[in-house]
């Protein structure tokens, strides 16, 4: 193990510097304003805006419970993530405490399978942005708004990443007033019984009144999961802020602990107003419900304001991608997972060689644009396979925190910061996932991406056996080995 990630003998929570004199390190420049709402951005995704429409015509009003279920069951992801970052203030992100706990290979695959999942979602994020702005200027070329957005992301995200933050603060507060803007209108059509279409009112019966909470039967409920999922990729984005966090002792859980108040009430509010006002099979699973709410109140212009609401969270996840990407390269790069440049940071404390090598895949995006109609299906199979590598992630958490509550007993007794219901409830959660993997097989579409999926895998695993033969990670594996040796034996010589 490099020395950033030794631990102390005594086996408390470290205290360690932010620092070693052999590497650079990030500057901790993200202040709790920044940390919140970027949290917020990571759990309200463009699905809740564009794709909801799809999730309520497959489920119904049972929408709700998908929701709400998956969101409490990523709670339980955020709390393990938490425990672990703050049991070692060393780790940079999840892939530091992974390849700490399961040794460096876990380090190699989820660190590039994360830059993977959001280097495929960056790039679906140029290729809407640029359509999205021809709702305005429909006579443009495409690639023209295409590489504006990737050079303006690049030129926030260079100077420091108090700008990253500042940036991401702004897009997150553009979704949270566009959400709670529905709310509250439809909450006054609500009180004030509207009416529109044939007659319908605006009621809170209409949750139940149009076939009941599950009008599309099992299948239907089990179909919502299927698409929901992929609405909540990006809510792990706060632990790749752990070595740019202010204060993160602090900041980290408060903005964890505040996760099941922007589920229930960024996506089960705003769902239960929608189809309180306008009933569930009302809703056509190609439009937006937001265009469709503003209408009614009688905003003519409900159309323009929602796509630029979906432009800046399509802007607001590329941000994020280009963020993560090079953080993720940078940390790989200093564990010798990826070339030595990529490690390097600039005067301002930013890794500015792995910034420019993920923007670099985002111009992908561009080239796109141009691939004809047939990209569509493709597109789809493609971000499916990218929500499936974001699962692999959060599952790599969980066995991480399974590991450490094994190997560091004494870590967990004196953390601040423990996960409800430990051990009991990663399982509970891994047995969800598992859950969730099924649901994928009942659609042809997805089951295909399923199938495809392994392919990243044994691709990671054919270069990791090549680059597990150099001595760096050969001296790694037996740091390891002899890491996880000595602490069973402390475990074994501290039983009576």
């Amino acid at each position: 193990m490099s020395e950033r990630m030794t631990r102390p003998p005594s086996g408390s929570t470290v205290s360690a510097p932010e620092n070693s004199a052999e590497e650079p390190h990030l500057a901790r420049s993200l202040s709790s304003r920044h940390i919140q709402l970027l949290a917020i951005g990571g759990a309200i995704g463009t699905g809740l805006f564009m794709g909801s429409g799809k999730t309520i015509s497959a489920a119904g009003p049972s929408v709700i419970f998908v929701y709400a279920i998956i969101g409490f069951m990523l709670f339980f992801v955020m709390r393990a993530m938490g425990e672990l970052l703050l049991s070692n203030l060393r780790y940079k992100s999840f892939t530091d405490f992974s390849a700490d706990l399961l040794g460096p290979w876990a380090g190699f695959f989820t660190g590039w399978t994360y830059w993977f999942c959001w280097v495929v979602t960056g790039i679906a994020d140029v290729v809407a942005i640029a359509h999205y702005v021809t709702f305005w200027w429909g006579n443009a070329p495409l690639w023209i708004p295409a590489l504006a957005c990737i050079l303006l992301l690049l030129a926030l995200n260079l100077p420091t990443v108090k700008a990253f933050g500042e940036t991401e603060f702004w897009f997150a507060l553009i979704k949270i007033v566009a959400i709670l803007t529905l709310i509250v209108v439809g909450l006054v059509m609500i009180l004030t019984g509207f009416t529109h279409g044939d007659g319908v009112t605006a009621s809170f019966g209409n949750l139940w009144e149009h076939g009941g909470w599950f009008p599309t039967g099992p299948m239907g409920f089990i179909a919502g999961f299927q698409i929901a999922v992929f609405a909540f990729v990006g809510i792990e984005l706060v632990g790749t802020t752990a070595a740019e966090a202010k204060d993160p002792e602090k900041n980290l859980p408060r903005a964890v602990n505040s996760i099941p108040i922007r589920i229930l009430l960024f996506y089960v509010g705003a769902l239960v107003v929608l189809m309180a006002v306008i009933p569930w099979d009302e809703f056509s699973a190609d439009e937006s419900p937001f265009v469709g709410m503003f209408t009614l109140a009688g905003l003519g212009t409900a159309a323009a304001i929602v796509n630029f609401v979906v432009l800046t969270s399509a802007a607001s996840s590329a941000n994020s991608g280009i963020y993560s990407t090079s953080r993720m390269v940078f940390g790989l790069a200093q564990d010798g997972d990826a070339p030595r440049p990529f490690g390097r940071l600039s005067a301002r404390k930013v890794p500015q060689n792995a910034l420019f090598f993920s923007c670099t895949f985002l111009l992908a995006g561009v080239v796109l644009l141009y691939a004809g109609q047939s990209v569509s299906a493709a597109f789809t199979m493609v971000s499916t396979i990218s929500a499936l590598c974001f699962m692999y992630v959060w599952s790599i958490i969980l066995i991480s925190y399974l590991v450490y509550r094994k190997r560091r007993p004494q870590l967990h007794a004196a953390s601040k910061f423990k996960m409800p219901g430990g051990v009991v409830m990663s399982y509970a959660v891994l047995a969800f996932f598992a859950f969730i993997l099924w649901t994928l097989t009942t659609n042809a579409d997805t089951l295909q991406a399923l199938l495809v999926t392994p392919v990243w895998f044994a691709l990671l695993g054919i270069i990791y056996t090549v680059l597990r033969r150099t001595p760096v990670h050969q001296a790694r594996v037996a740091a390891h080995r002899n890491d996880v040796a000595r602490e069973r034996a402390a475990l074994t010589a501290g039983k009576p």
